[in-house]
């Protein structure tokens, strides 16, 4: 750990030595990475103006007059804003100063009307991928190949500021961490999701791994939810129902944090669940919860019908069995069901 705590303060042209410096330092961690100022990034010797230019900011970390990091954003079109050159020096990471950055960033975004945040990260910085993901960014979109001197492959990453999206399966393997963390916060808070109390972490992005691996093999729809750029809320559609359902579809693993109730989430992904399953030609959806968990409650009020209860079905966490309640709900297809 550092001793003193960098100051960021906004990027000046004037701090073109210490940026290439920084830059130089951490693509020279990867010997296949070719660093050619003059050839390939001229802009590093006025960066400052070279995102002010294209309406965006550029901040710098500061310590030991030295810069210890960076971070520019900027506007793209469609109400996107993108991330842009985060670096911190190695003898400052783990010490927060890269979420201090990417905070700044985004706040910076959100208070400009951003709607969505995008990025680009190199497919060899495993490091870097890890951190978004963490702070829940899901890959976006194909691989974007650069042709420059160091044959560099980019992954896109995004999330949007507030909403809901249908994850593909890059994106679904790339949420795994959060999503793991989410189920782990809500079954602690009591969810029926067939766990119980502690869940270890282990198991929690064991189950995601599978589930990423169904939206592989087109038999599980997963959908997302972010309120103020954070992932907070899930859903899933399991399709591999019996050949003589082809028009039934299973809802699962309907969770929204703890932190973040009641702001709408779970109603939005409820009815982007409903449209992906129309489009997929599912007119038949139920549901299985725990008799008297408030997904019964809240469902309802979404126009499902209680078929049903099957008594002492669920254990719960106090080593006692509940009953569990079974729901359904018509949709109107807007594609034919599979065959």
């Amino acid at each position: 750990m550092n001793a003193a705590t960098p100051s960021i303060r906004p990027g000046r042209d004037a701090d073109a030595a210490g940026i290439i410096a920084l830059i130089g330092a951490c693509w020279g961690e990867y010997p296949s990475i070719v660093f050619d100022l003059d050839a390939e990034v001229p802009e590093l010797r006025a960066l400052a103006s070279y995102y002010g230019a294209q309406g965006g900011t550029l901040w710098v970390a500061e310590a030991d007059r030295c810069v210890a990091g960076m971070i520019a954003v900027v506007p793209r079109d469609g109400g996107a804003w993108e991330i842009c050159r985060l670096y911190v020096l190695a003898a400052w990471r783990g010490d927060g100063l890269a979420h201090r950055l990417l905070g700044l960033a985004e706040q910076q975004a959100r208070a400009s009307g951003a709607t969505r945040l995008i990025l680009w990260s190199d497919t060899r910085f495993e490091r870097a991928h890890r951190f978004y993901e963490k702070r829940g960014y899901v890959r976006s979109g194909p691989i974007r190949v650069l042709a420059d001197l160091s044959d560099t492959l980019e992954f896109g990453y995004a999330k949007p500021v507030d909403g809901v999206e249908v994850l593909d399966a890059a994106a679904a393997a790339s949420a795994e961490r959060c999503l793991a963390e989410l189920l782990m916060a809500c079954v602690a808070d009591g969810a029926s999701e067939g766990f119980l109390p502690p869940l270890a972490a282990d198991t929690a992005r064991a189950f995601w791994r599978r589930a990423a691996s169904g939206v592989a093999k087109a038999t599980t729809v997963l959908l997302a939810g972010w309120i103020d750029g954070t992932l907070v809320g899930c859903v899933a559609l399991d399709l591999a129902t019996p050949l003589n359902q082809p028009h039934h579809a299973t809802v699962e693993m309907l969770l929204v944090h703890p932190a973040v109730r009641r702001r709408g989430l779970a109603r939005a992904l409820m009815r982007r669940l409903e449209a992906a399953a129309a489009q997929a030609g599912r007119t038949l959806l139920t549901l299985r919860a725990r008799a008297d968990d408030p997904v019964v409650a809240f469902c309802q009020s979404e126009g499902w019908t209680a078929a049903g209860v099957i008594p002492q079905l669920m254990l719960g966490a106090d080593g006692t069995f509940r009953d569990a309640m079974d729901l359904w709900k018509q949709i109107a297809a807007t594609s034919a069901p599979p065959r």
